[in-house]
């Protein structure tokens, strides 16, 4: 971060960017003598500006209407749909519907997740809505400031009604009420559809999709851009502005990684974008292991945290996948991880770094949206972060192994191998193809239930047509099934 400089935020919606509104905003910055912005937590925008250029930057600003966050940005997993997310009722567009409906940001939190995505993390507002099978019916999951507790509301809610439900949650959270008394409140105050809550919330588990580089889907690709040390220059993010603009691509999509993606291009098109991160030596492979990892804004302490135990994770050739981590330095926040990093407060006041210590904890189950954090180790050094993280992570891999999941497939391979052994035969006339079956037996002709073929009397005939014994040919019954009537 610059010295002598102010951090401004700007809330993107949803972490929906307009291209051309990013352009002014970053051609304003620009005129501040502002180089880089860096994406935040809830997908908002983060610039810092020199101290002698704030007051023209915001009246700058204030003449274009741009304003400034006052109050935390509401996060969505649109940027997860159509690209890490299929087959759901929650569209892009019903997104935007929910977002239309609120009146400016509220003051809490609000999480709007479509269930079936692990890519936004679902619990970190403290309104989250959450979507169910039931298509326009929400589960509502609410945390208070400074809590990690969750209460689910009772009911489901129908979409048309998430934006004056938060209102009215929000207001009685801030007036310092329970969820249970908030629930209770809005029940009794305000009429909205809903539906019986048949069954829990399930999950899928937890997985981290790569969200980096060029990858294709449907007929075109998306970008996907990060950066270790999440500044993102602002040369660089103009011409990533210029570029939608001339191509149509009509929406940018700031992540909860810090990071941005770019959807619908145009294979046409790609030339232009591997000009512009060449250009500006933009590396879009990083590791898997360096893309899951959640630090709190503006906190060059929680990067050197997570640089520091990534070079371990190299020297030791760790599997991460199906981890995720998080670093708490300054503030007990929410933030989504497995395994957590949190400082301890510095009991003496020293400001030796050799004297901090941290504690590792990790979620109940290793469930990334787990509120419940389990202590691993206390007080260790720095030195000490990346022998004991690597070995909680060979801990996740060990307990996920518990099952012997090979050796169920093999024996179940042999099962239905076995099974299609002994699938039923039956004996056809190949005259015409009447069927004789030994567990049916020929009542007609006196032939008991049970009667094996060899066993029929040599006189025996076709029950239709009359054909030897000799004509009939050993067929599986269900090949007779798949035979078109």
């Amino acid at each position: 971060m610059t010295k002598h400089s102010h951090t401004l935020s700007v809330n993107f919606t949803g972490g929906i960017i307009s291209p051309g509104f990013l352009l002014e905003l970053l051609e304003t910055a620009t005129n501040a003598q502002a180089t880089h912005v860096r994406f935040g937590l809830r997908q908002q925008l983060l610039i810092d500006i020199p101290d002698k250029h704030l007051e023209a930057f915001k009246q700058d600003c204030a003449a274009r209407q741009i304003t400034f966050a006052t109050q935390p940005n509401m996060m969505s997993a649109y940027p997860a749909a159509g690209i890490f997310v299929q087959n759901s009722w929650l569209s892009e567009g019903i997104y935007k519907d929910v977002f239309n409906l609120f009146e400016g940001m509220p003051a809490l939190k609000v999480n709007i997740c479509d269930s079936g995505q692990t890519f936004v993390p679902l619990f970190t507002g403290h309104i989250n809505w959450i979507t169910s099978s039931y298509t326009h019916y929400w589960y509502l999951y609410l945390r208070l400031p400074g809590s990690q507790q969750l209460y689910v509301w009772p009911e489901l809610i129908y979409t048309n009604h998430i934006a004056e439900v938060s209102k009215a949650v929000e207001s009685f959270l801030l007036a310092g009420h329970s969820p249970e008394q908030a629930y209770a409140a809005v029940k009794d105050g305000l009429s909205y559809i809903s539906r019986a809550k048949d069954r829990d919330l399930d999950l899928p588990a937890f997985h981290l999709p790569y969200y980096e580089g060029f990858n294709k889907y449907d007929n075109n690709y998306w970008l996907g851009i990060y950066r270790r040390d999440e500044d993102f220059p602002i040369d660089f993010l103009k011409e990533v502005c210029t570029i939608c603009l001339e191509t149509r691509t009509g929406q940018l999509y700031a992540t909860p990684w810090k990071s941005l993606i770019i959807k619908n291009i145009d294979a046409r098109h790609r030339p232009l974008w591997d000009y512009v991160l060449g250009k500006h030596g933009i590396n879009v492979r990083h590791a898997a292991n360096e893309l899951n990892w959640q630090v709190e804004d503006n906190c060059e302490d929680g990067l050197i945290l997570k640089r520091h135990v990534i070079r371990y994770f190299d020297t030791a050739d760790v599997r991460t996948y199906g981890l995720c981590f998080s670093v708490r330095v300054r503030h007990p926040a929410s933030l989504f991880g497995t395994v957590v990093i949190r400082r301890q407060e510095n009991k003496y006041g020293s400001k030796l770094k050799y004297m901090q210590r941290y504690d590792i904890l990790y979620t109940a189950d290793y469930n990334a949206n787990s509120a419940q954090l389990l202590v691993y180790r206390e007080a260790v050094t720095k030195e000490q972060l990346g022998p004991y993280i690597v070995a909680l992570c060979k801990a996740f891999y060990e307990q996920r192994s518990a099952a012997n999941v090979l050796q169920h497939y093999v024996t179940e391979q042999a099962s239905l191998t076995v099974h299609a052994v002994e699938e039923k035969q039956v004996y056809q006339c190949t005259t015409c193809l009447t069927v004789y079956d030994e567990t049916v037996g020929d009542a007609a002709q006196g032939v008991a239930a049970g009667t094996p073929f060899t066993s029929l009397p040599a006189d025996y005939g076709c029950s239709i047509c009359a054909a030897p014994v000799a004509d009939f040919t050993m067929v599986r019954e269900a090949t007779l099934l798949a035979q078109p009537a």
